[in-house]
């Protein structure tokens, strides 16, 4: 496994994990970008949300943190770095779980202050990351594609999220369930001659 670079580029590798190809990269800017057009469409398309500069300015954070963490959490770096010896079910949970920060600033400032749906999304969150965790390899990817799609049935049908962030639930449980959680061979690029 290549070892992280040195200076201010070691806390990057450290993040999305070492030996990162360009195209990797790539593919994790043009996730956040893609974050945050979706949350300009979003404002510019709906003419109900009434957001203020700074809920917009913290949906684009979002948008971009969460989008482009899809991307960076299923590369093969990440997939190097994230479970390599002396990474396991502790250290995935603890990703897992620093997530709350989001799900609580979305309750905070865009759901006023509605911390029992904000309750409902974390646990749910963590539920699903220990049954994950705790499953055999083998059944880790089949109960983390259903537990995506429980979360986003119920974000659909039981705890709608706040408008113009309905995007946020199902993408989030994307990154964090599926992309993150799951062991996958880190296959290496195709060899250069």
């Amino acid at each position: 496994m290549p070892e992280p670079r040195q200076g201010w580029l070691r806390h990057w590798d450290t993040f999305i994990g070492p030996g990162a190809t360009s195209q990797e990269h790539f593919l994790i800017l043009q996730g956040a970008v893609f974050g945050l057009l979706t949350v300009i469409a979003v404002e510019v398309l709906n003419e109900n949300l009434d957001w203020t500069i700074w809920q917009f300015l913290l949906a684009c954070v979002l948008a971009a943190d969460i989008f482009g963490g899809v991307a960076a959490n299923a590369t093969s770096a990440a997939k190097r770095w994230y479970h390599r010896r002396g990474q396991g079910k502790q250290q995935h949970l603890q990703f897992a779980a620093i997530h709350i920060v989001q799900i609580a600033l979305v309750a905070a400032f865009f759901m006023n202050n509605d911390w029992s749906w904000a309750l409902v999304v974390y646990g749910y969150l963590m539920l699903s990351a220990l049954a994950i965790s705790l499953a055999p390899l083998y059944l880790q990817r089949p109960i983390a594609l259903l537990a995506l799609v429980g979360g986003i049935l119920t974000n659909i049908y039981l705890l709608p999220g706040a408008p113009g962030l309905e995007w946020f639930v199902p993408v989030l449980y994307l990154k964090l369930l599926v992309a993150h959680l799951l062991r996958e061979t880190p296959y290496p690029p195709p060899a250069t001659t």
